[in-house]
C-alpha cells in the first residue's frame, strides 16, 4: 500500500445522486455525488480520483439544508448533506450503470 492510498478515505462518497438535472448533466461529463458534511474539496478529488482511476478538472459543493416533510400531524426533517458535482476531464467518464 502506497503512502497516497493510506490517506483516502471511501467512506467519503456516500452515493451516486440520481434525479432529473443530474442525468442530464451526465451530457456534460458532470457527475453528482452525495458526500460527508465535514470534507473539503481536496479530500474529495483524491478519492473521486482514487476510486473511479480518472482525473478531475473541476468540482463545485453545496451544503444541501434538511427540507421540512410532514407525515400526518408529524413533522419532520430530511437529513442534511452536502452534494459535489464533479466535471472531469475529456478522456474519463465514470460507469454509474453497469450492463449486465
Amino acid at each position: 500500500m502506497t503512502n497516497n492510498a493510506k490517506s483516502i478515505n471511501i467512506d467519503i462518497i456516500k452515493c451516486p445522486i440520481i434525479t432529473d438535472k443530474s442525468t442530464q448533466l451526465l451530457e456534460e461529463n458532470q457527475y453528482s455525488f452525495a458526500v460527508d458534511n465535514h470534507t473539503n474539496k481536496e479530500d474529495i478529488k483524491k478519492t473521486i480520483e482514487y476510486t473511479f482511476n480518472v482525473k478531475i478538472k473541476n468540482i463545485n459543493t453545496c451544503n444541501r439544508h434538511p427540507k421540512k416533510k410532514r407525515v400526518g400531524k408529524f413533522v419532520g426533517y430530511r437529513k442534511r448533506y452536502k452534494k459535489a458535482i464533479i466535471t472531469l476531464k475529456d478522456n474519463y467518464s465514470i460507469q454509474l450503470f453497469p450492463d449486465n
